[in-house]
């Protein structure tokens, strides 16, 4: 009976799976087939760069979309929240352009609450910044100038900076200790300058060059010229053909820049963007040299120091910067991080009358969200992506560069990320040295990003048949040196595939 028994379940095994096989469980159009395959050639292509070694004990999200409809097209681990390190400028530049607009200009003034009296001024002058990052020195002696032109030779008061457009907090929340010396963490403040058309606010240019004999301290310059900073130089000259080591950093909580290592007697200079503490003096301190050099002179009890310029005090002179469509060349392309953090607070102070971090931060995520991100599942912490608390996933970037396509502004926003393979510095910008060959050469266009541990890249792409792309990739939580090779693996077979 137990043998009948067992031939009879196994006849009936056998009838089910001829039976399953006559007849499936699922039916398809051929159509339907036909596009499912098509995916799944690119989901194998996908899968397999993601199981490169490189990535064992990572952290990777990675989000694909059609560009016109939104359609997700891949994902990996695409609703895991992961930070984006500099693709956050992404969503503060995009809601820059949504609440200040292509044309937005930053101000700075030059007032004063007393009047002119034969070639003097009586009473005190106010430079009073509003955000602006491109303030350069130029403009501090055209300023001067104005105020020659003007009849001003004596000014009888104080020389005062005035940086409550902003507030007073300088760095932001998540900011490392560590990164507070160089330009990638310069502080920020409504009144600064800037050394060089890069525009990175609030830091000043360091060079060391080789004295005429080994022995001897290397020779410094320091751009702008300016006596709010100290060097304290340590460095020493040695023989030729000995190595170049020289190491230049400010010191934390001063203004004291200390230069150690050796430069060789025939060696090539060395430079660093060191970034000032509290700015707002910085600028003071070189706009005093612009009005001496002018031959306007400060009393001798005369002060320089902070302070704010009253509602009813006369203005003097004034500029306006480059417009935001311009200046986004070099905050995309360069991924200048001052520019993402001023963009923030400028915003804070337009749309809420409060020039904070917090503010801007608002703006930033109730644009994000108008533009269809889940609220619920980002969190932003700063405007640069600094921070390694920043988190959003890549499938929410992804609908997040979908759904701006269609604002009247995309077209100055695109033209900003930076172009793979582009020589060019301003063209190319982070991705000049990236994907040189077709088909990704000037196809794809994203935004880098690159913290410790971090390494991000996500924009737009064309397929070989032409089709339309966004992406966005996040790898986190792995060990050595940036790996941007899978990035480029991903992007480079995006522009290789043909779905038709």
């Amino acid at each position: 009976m137990k043998q009948l028994f067992l031939f009879f379940l196994l006849a009936m095994v056998v009838v089910m799976l001829f039976a399953s096989q006559e007849k499936p469980f699922v039916t398809a159009s051929e159509d339907t087939a036909e596009t499912v395959n098509e995916n799944d050639q690119l989901a194998d292509k996908l899968d397999e760069i993601l199981r490169h070694e490189s990535l064992e004990g990572a952290s990777t999200s990675v989000s694909v979309r059609e560009a016109s409809t939104g359609e997700q097209l891949y994902a990996r681990s695409g609703d895991e929240r992961l930070h984006p390190a500099s693709n956050m400028k992404l969503l503060t530049g995009a809601a820059a352009m949504e609440t200040l607009g292509p044309d937005y200009q930053f101000t700075t003034e030059v007032l004063t609450d007393g009047n002119i009296r034969g070639n003097a001024l009586h009473g005190d002058l106010y430079l009073k910044g509003k955000g602006d990052p491109t303030l350069m020195e130029g403009d501090l002696d055209q300023f001067a100038k104005e105020l020659k032109g003007q009849g001003i030779n004596v000014i009888q008061g104080d020389l005062i900076g005035d940086d409550s457009w902003y507030d007073d907090v300088r760095l932001s929340q998540d900011l490392n200790w560590s990164d507070e010396p160089y330009y990638t963490g310069a502080q920020v403040s409504a009144l600064s300058l800037s050394p060089n058309e890069d525009y990175d606010a609030g830091t000043v240019i360091v060079k060391v060059y080789p004295a005429d004999d080994a022995g001897s301290k290397p020779d410094v310059s320091v751009t702008p010229a300016t006596d709010y900073v100290t060097i304290v130089n340590e460095a020493k000259t040695v023989p030729a053909g000995e190595n170049r080591d020289i190491s230049i950093e400010r010191q934390h909580g001063t203004n004291n820049i200390l230069i150690e290592g050796t430069i060789p007697v025939d060696g090539t200079r060395s430079r660093s963007w060191v970034s000032v503490w509290e700015p707002t003096g910085y600028a003071l301190d070189v706009f005093k040299k612009s009005l001496e050099e002018n031959g306007i002179k400060l009393t001798g009890n005369s002060d320089v120091t902070r302070g704010v310029a009253p509602e009813d005090a006369t203005l003097l002179a004034s500029r306006k910067s480059m417009t935001l469509e311009e200046l986004f060349i070099p905050f995309m392309k360069l991924s200048n991080n001052g520019h993402g953090e001023i963009l923030a607070k400028e915003m804070g102070k337009v749309v809420h009358g409060e020039g904070s971090w917090d503010k801007g931060l608002d703006v930033i995520e109730d644009v994000a969200t108008d533009l269809g991100v889940d609220r619920d599942t980002i969190l932003l912490r700063d405007g640069s992506g600094m921070s390694h608390k920043n988190m959003i996933p890549s499938n929410e970037l992804t609908q997040f560069l979908t759904g701006i396509q269609d604002k009247s502004w995309f077209p100055a926003f695109e033209n900003s990320l930076p172009v793979a393979g582009a020589p060019e510095r301003l063209v190319g910008g982070t991705l000049r040295y990236r994907m040189t060959s077709p088909p990704a050469q000037d196809n794809v266009v994203a935004k880098t990003g690159s913290l410790t541990g971090v390494s991000t890249l996500s924009g737009y792409v064309t397929s070989q048949d032409g089709t339309d792309l966004v992406f966005s990739i996040m790898l986190n939580n792995y060990l050595g040196n940036s790996d941007t090779s899978i990035e480029d693996t991903i992007a480079t077979t995006l522009a290789k595939h043909e779905f038709k």
